[in-house]
């Protein structure tokens, strides 16, 4: 006999429930990725849909002039220089309005995610905000072809797809939160997290494909994209272990042959016993006139064996221990550590906002690249960001401090951002060192707080096991995240009218203000390590 693959050994080393949680793990990654990936083309298109008419005109002059004919082009300037209402003098305001709307209604939208995400089917819930999101993304590009010009479709559509995007974060990590538990949390998470710069790079690098000859594409193929994965989701996610026994149960009824046992029961009704075995547990079915009645592990106790055969009587099982309610929203509010990665994450998911909407113009007014050389080279940032976020959860899982690694990241982020604003001037060397760098010590806090922190929180030893608390939890923090990130956008747009200067000062200002939020928590786990040797799961509960 050959000697099996070493592939196929590895393949089927894992057993059905490693499977399964691979499973959950790519496929989570790569919905959330289609989530971020419809957010970034509006970076890419701003440079596109307010060109340098200045620059624009100059070449239609010269042109004109040296063929002594009146030329089309410069007499369609105006129009064709720019998209209408992007034209005017204050298009970096109308532009930072779009970010706001789609940002606002994302943050407000987050609060009632989570406490809704808790009381639905989660893969319904996904697939629905992921359908819709990936319609209302097709909607901004045909604006487009369609060729409209009225600023308040364009605010209509941010806003509906800010809303229905909310329903994507939530669902997504109470799902992952599910399937793994705390061990290595922030290894896992920091990889399970690059999601977001995957996204991001992606719908950079597609939005930059067609942003010079065909914007609406760079909004319409990412809808198309994001279409697809909610079909996807709704055809393969599995909230959580538990859902797959009743799959079990099931294919074990099928495929072996049950006895039955009739009788005339009480009244003269008749009633079937039925029953099997499925490796250790037993699993009894009653049918009572033709309906079927599926019982407990608890039900089961109160049953005779097999040796015995009685009619079936109405019965009432009371549960040992009910099953656990959706916490409130004050309810999670108290957990200790929530409101202060809320507000953390507020101020440092602002600066991770503002270089996700505005960072491809700031390129493009900068190093004077066209839209598309700007927004690869943005991408950078993302790069950072990837490698950030998986360093940030492997030192907080080694030293059991989440509040103390974000903290160090955020003290070296506010320098290095005043840097990237010097050096973005000397040319494309030293700005493509500084975009990893920037990526890496922005977006891994941002990246800490909003996967391992909240898994951490969701599951604070004071909710008792109640793991319906975890999407609360979750759409909280980042719902507050979320409020920086409406206010970041649109603080630099008005900001940027005054020199870009002062935008990077408002970013170096709310990374300090992050790491002041932070002091109680560092300081309590600083004092914690001192007193005692902890585990890193102990750590990680206060």
């Amino acid at each position: 006999m050959a000697p099996v693959p070493p592939g196929v050994r590895l393949l089927v080393s894992f057993d059905r429930d490693q499977w399964y949680r691979a499973l959950t793990f790519i496929l989570t990654f790569l919905l959330y990725t289609s989530f971020h990936l419809s957010r970034k083309p509006i970076s890419i298109v701003k440079s596109e849909l307010h060109k340098n008419c200045s620059a624009v005109s100059e070449a239609a002059i010269i042109a004109s002039s040296s063929s002594q004919q009146p030329s089309l082009s410069s007499l369609h300037t105006d129009v064709d220089c720019s998209w209408k209402p992007f034209d005017k003098s204050n298009y970096k305001q109308l532009l930072g309005a779009m970010d706001y709307s789609f940002l606002c209604a994302y943050a407000i939208g987050m609060y009632l995610s989570g406490i809704i995400g808790e009381r639905l089917p989660i893969r319904l819930y996904l697939t629905v905000g992921m359908l819709a999101s990936g319609v209302f993304t097709c909607l901004f590009g045909l604006g487009y072809i369609y060729n409209i010009h009225n600023l308040s479709f364009y605010i209509f559509v941010q806003v509906a797809n800010g809303l229905v995007q909310t329903t994507g974060w939530p669902s997504v990590v109470t799902c992952i939160g599910n399937w793994f538990g705390k061990g290595r949390r922030g290894l896992i998470m920091g990889l399970w997290n690059s999601h977001t710069s995957v996204g991001n790079i992606l719908g950079s690098l597609i939005a930059g494909y067609w942003v010079s000859s065909n914007w609406g594409m760079s909004f319409i193929v990412p809808g198309l994209i994001i279409i697809i994965m909610g079909v996807v989701c709704f055809l393969f996610l599995i909230e959580h272990p538990n859902d797959l026994k009743t799959i079990y149960t099931q294919n074990s009824s099928l495929g072996k042959t049950v006895p039955t046992h009739s009788w005339n029961g009480v009244n003269g009704h008749t009633e079937v016993y039925l029953q099997y075995k499925d490796n250790k547990n037993q699993v009894c079915y009653y049918y009572k006139d033709s309906i079927q009645n599926r019982k407990s592990y608890d039900t089961e106790l109160l049953l005779p064996r097999d040796s015995e055969r009685i009619p079936m009587q109405p019965v009432v099982v009371v549960k040992s221990e009910s099953e656990p309610s959706a916490i409130s929203f004050m309810g999670a509010l108290r957990i200790p550590g929530v409101v202060e990665f809320s507000l953390c994450l507020l101020f440092a998911k602002l600066v991770s906002y503002t270089f996700l909407f505005w960072l491809p113009l700031y390129i493009t007014k900068a190093a004077h690249l066209d839209a598309k050389k700007a927004g690869d080279l943005s991408t950078l940032f993302d790069v950072g960001g990837i490698v950030g976020g998986i360093l940030a959860g492997v030192i907080s899982d080694k030293l059991g401090k989440r509040a103390t690694t974000c903290a160090v990241m955020l003290l070296l982020a506010a320098p290095t951002l005043y840097g990237f604003s010097m050096i973005s001037q000397f040319g494309l060397g030293p700005t493509i060192g500084m975009l990893l760098v920037c990526g890496g010590l922005v977006n891994g806090p941002y990246a800490l707080i909003t996967t391992a922190v909240s898994a951490d929180l969701g599951t604070h030893k004071s909710l008792k096991g109640n793991a319906r608390a975890l999407s609360t939890v979750t759409a909280i923090i980042d719902g507050t995240g979320s409020v920086g990130a409406a206010l970041g956008p649109l603080l630099a747009g008005l900001l940027s009218a005054g020199g870009w200067d002062q935008v990077f000062y408002m970013l170096m200002t709310a990374d300090f203000l992050a790491l002041l939020l932070l002091l109680r928590l560092v300081t309590k786990e600083l004092a914690s390590s001192k007193s005692r040797p902890i585990s890193t799961v102990e750590l990680k509960e206060h």
